[in-house]
This record gives structure tokens, sequence and C-alpha cells, in this order.
């Protein structure tokens, strides 16, 4: 039994030793969930969660690197990747349950709810699949819930990107290719796959995420590569970064998203241990690297950092394709932190795209023109933003219910302008 709190679990056990249900504390109260047993053990879920945008605002401690808008997807909560790294191991609710239970949360049709939120907006940004459990990790095969909220999207015409170290399916191509702004993230970092393997429980092999980038790229995609992150002792050499480089580069990839392993603290012990176990990295080695903590995480001293960073910039350089740093930031005084990116990246938008906000025309979203997507740009200029919404300017942490006021507000525009 685990300890109580929101999402905790017990199991039921069947004679023959399989689960057959899963009870779920959320406060006081308590729901029981059949397990279904196959591709691999998981719940289905009826939520009401909505889309969301980024979950900081660049305003008060500026804690945000994220030049544009996107709006959030996650239809599975917790990933049979399971990778070691993944920080959605601090989180609770149904991601304590995949990470304690190995039982994955899928909100089943979550695509018709995603399809009426979009419905009721005149204007939106970009969807995101996922930011924290892979799209197409195996459970997808069964539910495509991925493929599903793609279309919701592009029929739409409405962009869509994913970031991914699974494969990605045939039909989730064909459908962003009916989209000019849809494009494509592959998670790649290291070619050994022996390390790889050590790294994570699944998940596509390098070959497989190499092929990944090729088969945007053959359709006239945007591939991105993110090399993020890079972990201390184990994917950090100048001579197996340049490799990797250079082999993503040539598959295609036309930008770089790179940042430095960082350990939420109450992941830090697990992290160490596993760190050790698998590639017999001393937790002394770590606790000389890792000496500063940011906003409940712990960082890789600042001057590591910028030496790993300025090798990735001449790397990317050297191989003529542009960079940006994800989520890596230097404490400047109190809880007050400034972005890296000023230093290192070499775009315009950190995603290596510049995809701009979306209005809509009747049954179909059009791009806003001469928008360029950069919120974080528009923030710190003294220019309106071309959208025509003011708050965007604002670079903040926004929810649907901001994208419901915004789009209330361009059709009172709209009027005044009609009439």
């Amino acid at each position: 039994m685990t300890t109580p709190g929101i999402g905790s679990g017990v199991y039921s056990k069947g004679r023959d030793n399989q689960s057959t249900a899963i009870t779920l504390r959320f406060g006081r109260r308590t729901k029981q969930f059949e397990v279904i047993q196959r591709p691999i053990p998981h719940i289905i879920v009826d939520s009401n969660k909505e889309l969301h945008g980024w979950w900081n605002g660049v305003e008060p401690y500026g804690n945000r690197e994220c030049t544009a808008e996107r709006l959030l997807i996650n239809p599975y909560n917790g990933c049979s990747h399971n990778c070691l790294y993944c920080y959605s191991h601090a989180f609770g609710g149904y991601f304590r349950t995949a990470r304690e239970e190995g039982v994955i949360a899928v909100f089943l049709d979550f695509d018709r709810k995603v399809a009426r939120q979009l419905d009721r907006l005149r204007i939106a940004s970009c969807g995101y699949l996922s930011p924290v459990t892979d799209p197409f990790q195996p459970i997808n095969d069964r539910y495509q819930l991925s493929e599903r909220i793609i279309k919701e999207f592009v029929d739409r015409n409405l962009p869509v990107k994913f970031t991914t170290k699974g494969r990605m399916s045939e039909t989730a191509l064909k459908l962003m290719k009916r989209q000019e702004h849809a494009f494509g993230e592959v998670s790649l970092l290291t070619l050994d796959e022996d390390k790889r393997e050590r790294l994570m429980a699944g998940g596509a092999s390098t070959d497989e995420l190499v092929r990944t980038i090729e088969r945007l790229a053959n359709e006239d995609k945007v591939a991105v590569c993110r090399i993020d992150p890079i972990i201390p002792y184990v994917t950090d050499t100048r001579e197996d970064l340049e490799e990797l480089v250079r082999h993503v580069v040539e598959a295609g990839a036309g930008h770089i998203i790179t940042s430095c392993l960082d350990i939420p603290k109450a992941m830090k012990y697990l992290v160490c241990e596993e760190l050790e176990k698998r590639f017999g990295i001393h937790k002394r080695m770590l606790d000389h690297v890792y000496t500063e903590e940011l906003s409940g995480r712990l960082h890789a001293r600042i001057e590591y950092r910028r030496k790993l960073f300025t090798m990735m910039r001449a790397l990317c350089d050297e191989h003529r394709v542009t960079m940006a740093l994800c989520m890596e930031f230097e404490a400047v005084g109190g809880k007050q932190v400034a972005g890296l990116n000023k230093e290192f990246m070499t775009a315009h938008n950190c995603e290596g795209v510049d995809i701009p906000l979306y209005v809509r025309h009747g049954d179909r979203f059009e791009p806003v023109e001469g928008c360029a997507g950069n919120c974080l740009h528009c923030h710190s200029s003294n220019k309106e933003p071309v959208c025509g919404v003011p708050d965007l300017k604002k670079a903040g942490a926004w929810r649907l219910r901001d994208y419901r006021r915004w789009s209330t507000r361009l059709v009172d525009v709209n009027r005044q302008h009609s009439g």
C-alpha cells in the first residue's frame, strides 16, 4: 500500500496474481478503476481537464524561456518509456500512480473534448503533443488518441507539434502534411544504443529515431532534434556530441534544442542511485557538479553549463544548424532568474521555427499576418502585438479561460469595426 495522498493507489490481486483493480485516493475520496492489462497496464479515466499554456510566465521571476505560446495536450498520464531522468516522476496524481504502480491513465475521448474546446475559440496557438508524456508510446497503438487529436487540430487548419522518443505513426505524418506549420521534435540523447537502453525502459531505437527525422524532412516538415538533456559523465563528451549533431543534421534536422540534466530535489536520491548503478557514476561526482538550486530543482553549476553550451553552440555553428536551450536559467538574486538563451540561441524562436497565432475565419483558422509567434520578443519590445491580444505581450502562464476571454474580445472588436 502506498502512502495516502492525491492519486495514491492500492492494487487488488486476482488468484493468478494479476492486477484486476486499483483504488485511487483523491483527498478524502476514493475511486476504483479496472486495470486493463494489454498492451500494458492502464486505466480509462473520464476527465474534464482542459487545454492550457505553459506552466510559468516570464513575470515576476523570469521563469520562462519558451518564446511562443502553445496549447499543451497530454492524452496519457504516465509513460512506459520510463526515462530515468524524466521530471514527471516527481509529479502527483495519475503520474504518481504510473510511477508507483506501473499503471498509465488514458483519457479516453479526450480528442472530442479538445474539439469542443477549440470550437469555442476565435484565437489559438499551436497544439503541443505532449509536454510530459510521449504521444507515441505503445499504449497509443491501441487508442490512437494522439492521431485523433492531431486530426482535430488539422481539420480546423490549426498547427500542431509533437515531441517523441517513440515510433511516429504514418497516420500522424500524413495528417501533419496537411497543415503548413505542423512540425515534429525527436528526442535523441546519444547514438550509443547501449547507453540509450540503460537510460530508458522503452522508446524507439537510435536508428528508428534518426529515421523519424528523415521521414519528417522528406515530407518537407520541419524536423527538430532535442539533445535534451545532456547528462554529465554519460553523454557530455565533445566526441559523442559532435557525432550526434553531425548525424542528425545529415538526416535532415533543421534545428537543435539542448539542455543539461536538472534534477527535482525530491528525486535526487533516486537519480543518483540509478546513475551509479547503471553507469558507475559515484554520488560525489554528481555532488561536485550539482551545486545550484533553482525553483526546487538541482542544476549543474553555471560554469559547467556555460562551458557545455558554448561547446554545443560551436558544434551547431560548424554544422550550420540553429540551436536553442530549453529552460536553462541563471540565478540573479532572490527568486529572480535570467534565461541563458540570450547568450546561446541562434534562432528567432526557441523551437527553430516561426509559428504564428491563428485566428478563426468561418470554420477554419488562419495565421495572423506578420506574427512570428515570438511572444517573448513582444514582451521586451514597445510594439503592440499584431495578433490584437495585448495580454499575449505579457508572455504569461495562460489557461483555456484566457483564450476564451481573448476570443470574446476579438468578437467585440470585429463587431465595432463592422458597425
